[in-house]
């Protein structure tokens, strides 16, 4: 007992120096580890998106990448909804004119212009129906998967597959499109060398159907706007049911090509100014920076795949004589383009230089 007594003093004397050591290297001991995880993170983050090539177009695709994602998997799915919706829309369209304006125009219009509106009205919609169903329903044109001897430019860094020349990898459909324009969410399917003719001939003839509806439509728009202008007289005129319905029909269909007309109309006329040039929407973008990277050298760049005005439209609706402008341009035609879309000739036309 007595040994106890003196040795418990002792044991207390050496916890309280312990005691009163313990916070200075606890705080040394954690300023070392927060400095080392500090250290440990900066060469984490550095090793995970620095490299000698890093440069602010790589870091803003970095932080862009999750909505790269969003946007390419949201579009295939609502592919489904907007091809439903032209359907729909394109659909309620032509009952309303054969139900109410078809009616209208045969008691009220001489024979010539009946004559007139039942040809060009069911010749356009014929051609709409057409080429929407083809432009949906046609394959763009992909590169073959095996190594073959088809001349290349590059390779896709996602397929892993030579790139022939002005094809470009579709990250909706997740593969390589030849001659690619673009990714249409209103045909659900890429525009490329095998589908381009039918998706302009779709907007042109679209455009021109709208057009002749809202000419059309006018007169009698102006008299269902008026009518419904009415509804909140006092007293209250007595339209019938049927009355009523025509009315908001008519103004439906006005409102609906009207709008469809501009906005499609301005789309129709980029395409073919990219036509007119023998360029597709992705190369007017790759051409315009590679015009101003050759002019800062002194050299004015040329589009080796512009044969010239009327040429470029020839090849882009395969016309190879005078009487194919009737058969492939303005009657359906389900003719192939021209080439196979891996191997393209170059204008020789060339009367300046450039870099390709």
């Amino acid at each position: 007992m007595g040994h106890w007594r003196r040795l418990f003093p002792t044991i207390m004397r050496l916890l309280l120096r312990w005691l009163r050591l313990c916070p200075r290297w606890a705080r040394g001991h954690r300023s070392a580890q927060l400095q080392e995880l500090w250290s440990y993170s900066r060469l984490l983050l550095k090793s995970l998106c620095f490299n000698s090539l890093c440069s602010s177009d790589v870091v803003l695709d970095s932080v862009f990448e999750p909505v790269y994602w969003l946007v390419d998997h949201f579009t295939r799915w609502f592919g489904v909804l907007f091809v439903s919706l032209v359907i729909l829309l394109t659909s309620s369209v032509v009952l309303i004119v054969y139900y109410y304006v078809l009616p209208m125009i045969i008691s009220s219009y001489p024979t010539p212009w009946i004559a007139w509106h039942l040809c060009y009205g069911h010749w356009n919609l014929v051609m709409v129906v057409f080429h929407y169903y083809k432009a949906t329903r046609t394959d763009p044109g992909h590169p073959p998967l095996i190594k073959n001897d088809t001349p290349s430019v590059s390779i896709c860094k996602k397929c892993i597959i030579p790139k022939p020349p002005r094809t470009h990898h579709c990250s909706i459909c997740n593969r390589c499109v030849l001659k690619m324009d673009h990714h249409c969410p209103w045909l659900n399917n890429c525009v490329g060398h095998f589908n381009h003719r039918y998706f302009f001939s779709f907007c042109l003839f679209m455009t021109m159907g709208c057009i002749y509806c809202s000419v059309s439509c006018w007169n009698m728009f102006v008299g269902a706007y008026s009518a419904i202008e009415s509804y909140y007289q006092t007293p209250e005129p007595s339209f019938s049911f049927h009355e009523r319905m025509f009315h908001k029909c008519i103004i439906y269909v006005w409102v609906l090509t009207s709008s469809v007309a501009v906005a499609l109309g301005g789309l129709t006329l980029w395409h073919a100014a990219l036509i007119t040039h023998g360029e597709t929407s992705v190369e007017r973008h790759i051409n315009r920076k590679e015009s101003r990277r050759l002019k800062d050298r002194g050299k004015i760049f040329q589009n080796p795949y512009n044969y010239g005005r009327m040429q470029n439209w020839k090849l882009f609706f395969g016309v190879e004589k005078c009487s194919h402008w009737l058969t492939r341009f303005l009657l359906p035609s389900a003719h192939t383009p021209y080439g196979d879309g891996l191997v393209w000739e170059w204008s020789v036309n060339r009367s300046y230089p450039t870099a390709i």
